[in-house]
């Protein structure tokens, strides 16, 4: 009878550290190509009807705290960053998947998922789980997306010229046609005047210069 009270004393303590554990699992590694990934951390517990808080924790010492949500299940709960992640997230049954957006290159690290039972008493956390490894490759752009407007600055300079160009044969055509106009006008003027009647005015007369008539009679005598 006294071995199993012993037993007994010594079984207890055992359950209650196992219970007032929360394991979760987590993926080892994630590779991102498009600035975006979804990291879901699964739990062994039952957070229903109960005050939870689940959090996604950057850096082998867990410094950086990347999206927190606090709540329950009797209402979707919001997902937000205090340290200038764009992140969301979505509960399900024993999981809790974090939405990470717009990641960099230098974001790459190891990321901790972190359940805690808030209310009621006693406050349940989980074991340190092994971490995920986010590694955010580099996005290789095209050249089309590098320049996606380089195209527009040579449009509008085809525009333009364009515009130009038919401006300045424009003008030249008017200029033309009117040198055209004045100079038929100038010619129909010419030949307006050329065709102008005189008038009629005293007739001159062609008078011979004045020589004395010599007498050829005079010098024969």
């Amino acid at each position: 009878m006294i071995l199993r009270l012993l037993l007994a004393l010594n079984f207890f303590p055992s359950i209650q550290v196992t219970e007032n554990k929360i394991l979760v699992k987590q993926l080892p590694r994630l590779v991102v190509y498009n600035n975006e990934v979804n990291l879901s951390c699964k739990y062994t517990y039952n957070l229903f009807s109960k005050e939870f808080r689940a959090s996604l924790y950057k850096g082998v010492d867990s410094a950086v705290e990347v999206c927190v949500v606090n709540g329950n299940y009797s209402h979707q709960p919001q997902f937000y960053s205090s340290t200038g992640f764009d992140c969301d997230g979505k509960l399900g049954n024993e999981t809790v998947t974090f939405y990470l957006r717009n990641l960099f290159v230098n974001q790459t690290d190891i990321y901790f998922c972190k359940i805690e039972v808030m209310y009621p008493p006693p406050y349940i956390g989980n074991e340190k789980s092994n971490g995920t490894i986010i590694h955010v490759k580099e996005k290789h752009l095209c050249p089309d997306e590098l320049f996606p407007d380089s195209s527009k600055p040579f449009w509008a300079l085809v525009v333009v010229g364009a515009v130009l160009v038919f401006y300045s044969l424009l003008v030249t055509v008017a200029l033309c046609a009117y040198w055209i106009k004045s100079k038929s006008s100038r010619i129909l003027q010419s030949d307006y005047m050329n065709m102008t009647p005189r008038e009629a005015g005293p007739t001159r007369r062609h008078y011979q210069p004045y020589a004395p008539a010599r007498d050829f009679a005079a010098y024969r005598s």
